[in-house]
């Protein structure tokens, strides 16, 4: 039987990248699976891809930093379903550039969605969540939420207190069930680090930083986010499950 078989999965920000590899890994292992983004297209196109390859997808164009829109995604799920098994806080934005000059509004862009959105997720779908009687509710956090880089001071702040939410979250969400866990990814090639990337020094003084000396990929990710979800992680809540090539181990 496969891991996540007659499950029920939502995943934000899985038009691209981690998120896209994700709803990949959780639809081979027998889950239905929902993918959420604010790029509509992109959530379509990977729908597309996975319904193709004989599993339950659908699309649902979503902004997590709006309350409307996640209440409507919720309500797409709680309809067909009643529940939500596993649910995966992925989405997440990053505007690069010297803290002593970041603007309020680049702030609260960031805040919104890697911080406000993932407490209005994971707050919103509880009842979903109490519904299953085994869920499993995955917030994406970052190495950065444990390092330092240049220009990235207020991302890390983020990716920080999404690991201190969800270590409150596992002791509240204990007794109904819910296991609560953060995924903690390094340096992965997608489109979001690509920005990061494009400087070819960057990339090698990451690479350098990084014990297994390459990038992580996509796939790596979201193999321990199924792990994370599935019954083989029964006793695991309020862990940080660090994937990062050995880059926090480096001095």
């Amino acid at each position: 039987m496969r891991r996540l078989e007659g499950r029920v999965a939502l995943v934000t920000g899985a038009g691209a990248g981690i998120g896209r590899a994700i709803v990949h890994a959780f639809a081979g292992a027998g889950a239905c699976v929902y993918i959420a983004d604010v790029n509509g297209v992109a959530a379509e196109t990977v729908a597309a891809e996975l319904v193709e390859s004989g599993a339950q997808a659908q699309a649902i164009t979503a902004d997590v930093s709006r309350g409307q829109d996640v209440a409507a995604m919720l309500r797409v799920v709680e309809k067909a379903h009643g529940r939500i098994d596993v649910l995966v806080n992925n989405a997440g934005v990053n505007v690069r550039g010297d803290f002593r000059h970041l603007s309020d509004a680049d702030w609260v862009a960031i805040r919104e969605v890697n911080l406000d959105g993932v407490v209005r997720v994971a707050r919103d779908g509880f009842a979903l969540l109490k519904a299953s009687g085994r869920g499993s509710l995955i917030n994406v956090a970052s190495i950065m939420a444990h390092r330092g880089l240049r220009q990235l001071s207020a991302y890390s702040a983020t990716k920080g207190a999404v690991t201190a939410l969800t270590r409150g979250l596992a002791v509240e969400y204990a007794p109904f069930a819910i296991r609560v866990n953060a995924l903690c990814p390094g340096f992965v090639a997608t489109a979001l680090t690509q920005r990061v990337l494009r400087n070819p020094a960057i990339e090698k003084a990451l690479v350098d930083s990084t014990a297994l000396r390459r990038l992580g990929r996509p796939e790596e990710i979201a193999t321990a986010a199924l792990f994370l979800a599935s019954d083989d992680a029964s006793y695991v809540t309020g862990a940080e499950l660090v994937v990062d090539g050995g880059m926090g181990a480096m001095l």
